[in-house]
């Protein structure tokens, strides 16, 4: 009786020292894990930038569509996310996009790490930023060299001249890459959509190419500079949508046609995860 009292006392201690170890372990490798992201992402550009600053002077007299860069910062984008393996990573439909084919291009934005993703699709585009990147040290050089486009969401005269350069990539053939919820999900989930995306694709007469990204939100979360404890990012390309089955010549019917495909495509990511 008393050997069976203490196989008692002793698993439950152990059952303690093990709750405790985990509530010290996980958190310190968290850290840890986020120290090594930031030193790795941080140097990788930091080495990487006069590379990318020579080749973009070279080709600048002849690269009329500024892609040079681009493609650079795509084929970087895949080195990077091998470099960091510490998430599984998993991509449907990349082939769904065609080469000759300009889009609309949307996705969901859970996360910094969406951009990293999203490069690794390797289309040929240009990302809408918010002018406030332009002014982070390394990064707003990245957006000039890369000819993508910013706006300055409080003023309308930017917005107008972001429609101007976006409608003139389009025509030659370069797809537009947007967040339409404009800014990262706190909660993972999928916020209304903003008008600008579908006010494009309308005016353009373009196709939209649905991007649903899902897991990001769990790693390094918007209000956040630890990572977190998600260890599966996945992501799928949907079918495009062409302006003939658009079933809507009006932004705001457009934007709710796609956050409820975009929706209902997050929940069946979800499930099968």
């Amino acid at each position: 009786m008393w050997s069976s009292s203490c196989v008692q006392i002793g698993l439950l201690i152990f059952i303690l020292l093990v709750h405790l170890l985990s509530d010290i372990y996980l958190p310190l490798m968290n850290i840890i894990r986020s120290l090594l992201f930031w030193i790795v992402s941080v140097c990788y550009m930091i080495v990487l930038f006069p590379l990318n600053l020579i080749i973009w002077l070279l080709v600048l007299p002849f690269d009329r569509k500024h892609l040079a860069v681009h493609w650079l910062l795509v084929h970087q984008s895949v080195i990077l996310k091998e470099l960091l393996p510490f998430w599984k990573f998993t991509v449907e439909g990349r082939e769904k996009a065609d080469d000759k084919t300009s889009y609309i291009i949307i996705s969901n934005h859970q996360s910094m790490l969406d951009i990293l993703y999203l490069n690794t699709l390797r289309y040929k585009y240009k990302w809408i930023s918010k002018i406030e990147n332009s002014r982070v040290p390394l990064l707003g050089w990245y957006l000039k060299m890369a000819g993508y486009i910013v706006i300055n969401r409080g003023n309308d005269e930017s917005k107008a001249e972001m429609f101007e350069k976006s409608l003139r990539c389009l025509e030659r053939g370069v797809s537009i890459m947007i967040f339409p919820e404009g800014t990262r999900s706190p909660d993972s989930q999928i916020a209304l959509f903003k008008l600008g995306a579908f006010q494009m694709a309308l005016m353009a007469n373009v196709p939209i190419l649905p991007v649903v990204l899902d897991g990001t939100g769990g790693i390094l979360p918007k209000y956040g500079w630890i990572l977190g404890n998600s260890r599966l990012v996945s992501m799928r390309v949907l079918d495009p949508v062409y302006p003939s089955s658009f079933g809507t010549d009006k932004p705001d019917e457009l934007a709710v046609k796609f956050h409820k495909l975009m929706t209902s495509e997050l929940n069946s990511l979800r499930n099968e995860n």
